[in-house]
């Protein structure tokens, strides 16, 4: 499994030109699920990023979690996260899930954001979407198996 947690004062997503989830303060996630990765895997990740101190406090430093700021969730699935650009220029993606179980895990990790985060908006598994966000710092952060 791989995240890409951006910290953002806003971010949306769009298909097909409406938008399907917006939020305000709080993290942009883009989720890549591999095709080894199970919900126990996918519990740690969900606990490591919800308790991820990266919002500032009153002091300028990087001390507060997600709920210390009532922040909010925006998932997004990206199995391109999983290229392998190693050999040639076309990208591999033999390491990315298959979509049928990929989705599964995507969708559970929504189910499981939920009841601890109170606005968890989401884009949808497999479309074409178009993501806008502002960045807050910038404070981007990557989970990935490093963290298991």
């Amino acid at each position: 499994m791989k995240l890409v947690i951006q910290r953002v004062s806003e971010a949306s997503v769009a298909i097909d030109g409406e938008i399907r989830g917006q939020i305000g303060q709080g993290f942009m996630v883009l989720i890549g699920v591999g095709k080894e990765d199970t919900k126990e895997i996918a519990d740690k990740y969900i606990k490591k990023m919800i308790g991820l101190r990266i919002f500032e406090d009153e002091n300028g430093k990087t001390n507060l979690s997600l709920s210390d700021v009532n922040g909010q969730l925006l998932l997004i699935s990206q199995f391109t996260l999983y290229a392998n650009c190693k050999k040639g220029n076309r990208p591999s993606f033999i390491e990315a899930g298959a979509p049928a179980s990929a989705e599964a895990l995507y969708e559970y990790m929504i189910e499981e954001c939920r009841k601890v985060v109170p606005v968890v908006e989401t884009g949808e598994f497999g479309a074409d979407m178009k993501v806008s966000l502002i960045n807050d710092g910038p404070f981007t952060v990557i989970l990935d198996e490093s963290i298991l």
